[in-house]
């Protein structure tokens, strides 16, 4: 607060005091901060300083509720809504855009289409910039990963594009960048272009493929079954080395597992193994391993998860005009996007169409999700995101078309 003379009490403190202050404030309270002085606007905006305040923010994951009542969600605590932040970047009252959806996260950044069209968006500075896409004629451009390359610093998208006719060709885009760049698909064996063109397919997020996860430089894939005619026993996650711009396989954990997925814990590589019950009506049991050995691919088992010791989940009711009824947890929990890990302990699980749930590790129902007051429907995205004050890399590229309804836009 000023003095009488109009002057910064605060600023008589050391700058070192002043920077170890700033950098644990929240993103909006540093935006706040840089209005008050120059000397904090200063402080606030050095690179180190904007990088060091992004690596202490958490990583937390991104709920869709698909507009029903709102979108793009940063999850921070079950049961009250006003802690969380809608991350939706459109203007308020624009109608949610079925063709609009999350394509990608990296470094408190996120891509988002918008029709045919794709943009980067910083949501805590609200600003964007369009993505420049390949002009090969009409086709199909889908988000394979959104990664930082740690040589340069850039922030780069890996792009499959699928034409009407044909096989499908690899981009690298880098953020900021006019130019996008085909690359070649390197990999130890060679492929026939039937072959590459499936394997290609195979790296875009879906319904049952969550997006790549970044570890040590790379991207790693996990695919629900296998990559097209590709010889068995070569690997079943797939890996892009993001400086060589090569691919490789390794082997998940060597056990009979239904589903499997890859996340990040504790900085390390880790896996989620799924079981099926008995009449395969949905997933009851969860390994979770984590990788001791990177070079080597060695795995080590960390704990087990049986969904079917929710007892408490069985209070939950399905809505319904005539009646309501309750039914056991995993007749709804049918495949892995259905669990994201909310922190080392917690576990966020989709009940229903309506409802998420809260659970630890060893079992224990914590409690309900809401993002809104009126809730009608809520999707687990599989995103993460960790906030951000750094500014996006810009362009001199005008858009040619109708300016979408963003929050701001570089």
């Amino acid at each position: 607060m000023p003095d009488w003379r109009g002057d910064t009490q605060l600023g008589d403190l050391p700058k070192e005091l002043i920077d170890s202050i700033l950098v644990l404030l929240p993103s909006k309270d540093v935006g706040r901060c840089r209005a008050i002085s120059k000397s904090w606007r200063s402080i606030t905006s050095t690179s180190e300083f904007m990088l060091e305040h992004h690596r202490r923010q958490p990583s937390l994951p991104i709920i869709n509720g698909e507009g029903w009542p709102s979108s793009f969600v940063l999850f921070r605590q079950a049961g009250t809504s006003s802690s969380n932040q809608k991350l939706w970047p459109f203007n308020p009252g624009t109608r949610f855009h079925s063709d609009s959806c999350l394509q990608g996260t990296c470094d408190g950044l996120i891509i988002v289409n918008w029709g045919s069209r794709l943009y980067v968006c910083n949501p805590v500075i609200r600003k964007h910039i369009l993505l420049q896409q390949p002009q090969a004629g009409q086709a199909y451009n889908r988000v394979s990963g959104f990664y930082r390359h740690h040589p340069t610093g850039e922030h780069r998208v890996l792009l499959v594009s699928t034409p009407c006719q044909g096989k499908s060709n690899l981009y690298v885009i880098t953020v900021g960048s006019t130019d996008p760049r085909h690359v070649t698909v390197k990999m130890p064996i060679v492929l026939s272009s039937y072959v590459e063109h499936r394997f290609l397919v195979r790296l875009l997020p879906g319904s049952y493929c969550p997006p790549p996860v970044q570890h040590r430089g790379s991207l790693h894939w996990c695919p629900p079954c296998g990559t097209g005619d590709i010889p068995r026993g070569i690997g079943d996650i797939i890996v892009f080395d993001t400086e060589a711009e090569s691919f490789r396989w390794m082997h998940t954990p060597a056990q009979p597992y239904s589903d499997k997925k890859l996340f990040e814990m504790k900085g390390e590589l880790a896996f989620w193994g799924g079981r099926y019950s008995s009449s395969n009506i949905g997933l009851t049991v969860i390994d979770v391993w984590v990788m001791q050995d990177y070079k080597v691919g060695i795995w080590g088992f960390q704990y087990r998860i049986d969904l079917s010791t929710l007892e408490a989940s069985r209070q939950l009711y399905l809505s319904s005009h005539k009646k309501k009824k309750k039914i056991p947890l995993h007749s709804a929990l049918q495949w892995f996007n259905d669990v994201v890990l909310l922190n080392e302990r917690e576990l966020l699980i989709r009940f229903n169409s309506e409802h998420v749930l809260r659970c630890d590790t060893d079992g224990k129902f914590l409690g309900m999700v809401n993002i809104g007051k009126s809730q009608y429907r809520m999707m687990l995205t599989q995103y993460y995101l960790s906030e951000s004050i750094i500014p996006i890399p810009s362009n001199d590229m005008q858009e040619d078309d109708e300016v979408p309804p963003f929050i701001g836009h570089i």
